[in-house]
């Protein structure tokens, strides 16, 4: 679901400023690709906390206690709501990086597998969660988190990604969790066929699973 096809937040100027705050760095990280950096919604700081305000106000009333921040953008925004709702905030973290004992979950990529890891201890069994990313394309990750949160017990009630595409590829990974996403990734002009995250948009590939990002032709 957009955030802009619920009631009360169709043609909320709010959206429209977040995506403006989203730069579109063409060929990076390699030639034809452009990159949908969040580092500049962070700068502007009306745009980041009106961010922070739309998943508050969605959330507020869920019940939820647990806010899982997947490594390492999903941690810009989680410990925000997290403190707004009244949940605690839990980082989902790429192997080796939690000191203590962990839970580990893996999943494939594109090209290899990568691994997202929990504190033993972190989630009690049937807490209700909230998955928070910065951005979706292939559901691969978000994927591997609902898995592993809900290996410890917790009820993952959904997931929440600021920039995603309309028709999220292997949205059917998500074991028919919801999907809650601001805005669409922006592109530029002079630029055409479009592919975020590996997912080719008219017939267009591209490179990395961690990432939104447009290719062009």
């Amino acid at each position: 679901m957009f955030a802009g096809d619920q009631n009360g937040l169709q043609d909320d100027p709010r959206l429209k400023a977040i995506s403006e705050a989203i730069r579109v760095v063409p060929h990076f990280p390699k030639p034809g690709i452009m990159f949908q950096d969040i580092t500049t919604l962070l700068l502007d700081h009306k745009a980041f906390k009106d961010t922070v305000d739309i998943f508050v106000d969605r959330y507020r009333e869920m019940g939820i206690s647990v806010v899982a921040g997947v490594e390492a953008r999903g941690f810009m925004f989680g410990p925000s709501i997290a403190l707004a709702i009244g949940a605690k905030f839990v980082p989902l973290r790429k192997p080796r990086k939690l000191p203590g004992e962990v839970i580990s979950e893996a999943y494939v990529l594109e090209y290899g597998t990568d691994c997202l890891e929990i504190h033993v201890g972190a989630v009690q069994p049937g807490e209700r969660a909230l998955v928070i990313d910065d951005l979706v394309a292939t559901g691969g990750t978000l994927s591997a988190a609902i898995r592993l949160l809900e290996r410890v017990g917790a009820q993952v009630v959904e997931c929440a990604c600021v920039v995603g595409l309309r028709e999220v590829k292997g949205q059917h990974r998500l074991n028919g969790k919801p999907l809650y996403i601001l805005v669409e990734p922006r592109q530029l002009t002079n630029f055409s066929a479009p592919s975020v995250n590996g997912v080719a948009v008219n017939g267009v590939e591209t490179c990395r699973h961690d990432d939104v990002y447009l290719s062009a032709t």
